[in-house]
């Protein structure tokens, strides 16, 4: 049965769950029939030919090209996805494309192969090169780049290695910041000595409501020096007006750590459009990269106000490098960063960002008139991508959401996850992907009309 037919009436049917086979915990007892043999393991399928890179034809403005279900398709035959349930869930990380995913593979084998000569003479220049790759992608320098294992690293190396706190000072996060990155400006409190505010973004958050509540929270913590900035957070999809916030921050002698984990390769800008002097990046979520890849970011001229990390002495202090010691890395996920953005810039930033917000659009605007379902991500295109979290009125604890999740996935087999942190209560977050159909967002809004029904408070 396909997608499209669950959506046009049987998705109101239970889809039963496989069942895992149980396995044998103990073998026969003396005198019992012999075991039969185990069946040979059958080589792997030689794998199909990798498809060309889809560019985005010229021409063609992004909001309609994200309409084109056929132009989508072919980008969708690029990734390897389950057939196995909907995925719903692709905040969490990004699937590789088929061309990353074998180049990947190609770079496991030939660091297995070159051993610690990779390492100590081929990797470094290459990663110096790669890091030019990604500067040139983000707008920045080289220089003003150093590769992490994910964005929580960044994150902790920038938070915990600010060194411009004073005793006295403040710094301050907001209830909708990535909880990793709220925990290491908790820890600032016993290592600097500062006391830590925790500010609430409105519901409904829109733009004018957002930058009124910054305003007011910085003008109310007037000791506040350091400030955590989700451009886009991992629990609602809410993106932030950085650019106005950093500067009224700025005007305050305040800094700002943004975290652009969620927007880099799912909106269309650059490091100058945020205004930021430090940033954190994931490379694995929306630029498809293989797991294990993040970097940092410093503005020129700030390095000195970040540690080096525990004294590092690998590079000179003047080097970004310095504020990141990972120890012995899988470096194949660095290696294959180019791969990644090549794939990336065929498709283009605008049109990805269009695609991903027209998925989001499409099953929203089917359930929005439903009393009880509230969308906790605004409508205005500036702030939003294609993650957003919806919850039932009501029905705010954590037992209530993954409730429903798992209803989702049992009954339609969608696959979310429930998120808590905001201060009115839990949701269930919902993240389409590049290689999300139509046919799945509508089926989701079918799902959530039965949600909206069953969970009713």
């Amino acid at each position: 049965m396909s997608r499209r037919q669950m959506v046009a009436g049987l998705g109101a049917l239970a889809v039963p769950l496989a069942q895992p086979q149980s396995f044998m915990k103990t073998l026969a007892p003396p005198g019992a029939a012999a075991l039969p043999p185990v069946s040979p393991v059958p080589p792997p399928a030689a794998e199909p030919a990798s498809p060309d890179l889809v560019a985005a034809p010229a021409g063609v403005p992004p909001e309609r090209l994200a309409e084109d279900e056929g132009f989508w398709r072919n980008v969708a035959r690029q990734f390897r996805v389950s057939p196995d349930f909907v995925n719903l869930e692709n905040g969490y990380y990004g699937i590789m494309p088929e061309p990353v995913r074998r180049e990947y593979h190609r770079n496991v084998d030939h660091l297995n192969e070159r051993n610690s000569y990779l390492l100590r003479t081929e990797y470094k220049p290459r990663a110096d090169e790669i890091r030019g790759r990604v500067g040139q992608a983000l707008g920045a320098a080289r220089e003003e780049i150093a590769f992490t294992r994910c964005g929580t690293e960044a994150l902790q190396n920038l938070i915990g290695g600010y060194r411009r706190l004073r005793p006295g000072d403040s710094v301050m996060y907001s209830d909708l910041d990535y909880h990793s990155a709220q925990y290491a400006m908790n820890w600032l409190a016993d290592r600097r000595g500062v006391r830590v505010e925790r500010m609430v973004v409105p519901e409904p958050p829109t733009r004018q409501a957002t930058l009124d509540a910054y305003a007011r929270a910085l003008r109310d913590h007037p000791n506040v020096r350091l400030l955590l900035l989700s451009h886009m957070n991992n629990r609602t999809g809410l993106v932030l007006p950085v650019r106005e916030i950093v500067a009224m921050a700025r005007e305050r002698g305040v800094d700002v750590i943004v975290d652009a984990a969620h927007s880099w390769g799912h909106l269309d800008f650059t490091i100058d459009d945020l205004g930021a002097d430090f940033a954190a990046f994931s490379l694995h979520k929306w630029m498809g990269v293989p797991l294990g890849s993040g970097f940092l970011y410093i503005r020129r001229g700030r390095l000195d106000d970040v540690d080096l990390a525990y004294d590092d002495e690998t590079y000179p202090a003047d080097d970004i490098r310095s504020r990141v010691h990972s120890g012995t890395l899988d470096v194949a996920p660095v290696l294959s960063i180019p791969t990644a953005l090549d794939f990336h810039d065929a498709l283009g930033a605008a049109a990805k960002q269009a695609r991903l917000r027209y998925l989001r659009d499409r099953w929203v605007h089917q359930v929005r008139d439903i009393p009880n379902v509230e969308i906790l991500t605004p409508e205005e295109p500036p702030m939003y991508g294609t993650i957003t979290a919806f919850r039932i009125s009501g029905r705010v604890s954590e037992a209530d959401n993954v409730a429903i999740s798992d209803h989702l996935f049992d009954r339609y087999r969608i696959f979310t996850v429930r998120r808590g942190g905001p201060a009115r209560g839990d949701c269930v977050r919902v993240t389409p992907a590049l290689f999300t159909s139509r046919d799945d967002v509508d089926l989701l809004a079918l799902a959530v009309r039965d949600v909206a029904r069953r969970f009713s408070a």
